[in-house]
């Protein structure tokens, strides 16, 4: 399996599946790939409350893919672990190939 399973091309944009670890020592992204749930990892410093976490995975995201936090928004799973992301104004070929080389770094 391919953290490609987690991507979808909508167009205008992508979507991404992620798996969200708030309250880590240091933000991690991509920090893995759950290949049973088809999911991209993140770790956060933030904790799950009132928000933080949400507003500093738009933050990260934003920073990892060179884009506006205004183009970034959660689909889903605002208070679950468990989120769709959205991120309108991203070519699916680059999104891959900046996380297929941030995943060699990794691993």
């Amino acid at each position: 399996m391919s953290f490609k399973n987690a991507l979808k091309d909508k167009g205008d944009g992508i979507t991404i599946d992620l798996e969200v670890t708030p309250g880590s020592k240091k933000v991690s992204f991509p920090g893995g790939y759950n290949q049973w749930r088809q999911r991209i990892e993140i770790k956060l410093r933030s904790a799950a409350q009132k928000g933080k976490a949400n507003d500093e995975l738009i933050e990260s995201l934003a920073d990892f893919f060179t884009v506006n936090t205004s183009s970034v928004s959660i689909r889903s799973g605002a208070r679950s672990t468990k989120k769709t992301i959205e991120i309108d104004g991203l070519d699916y070929g680059k999104a891959v190939r900046m996380l297929g080389n941030a995943f060699v770094d990794i691993y």
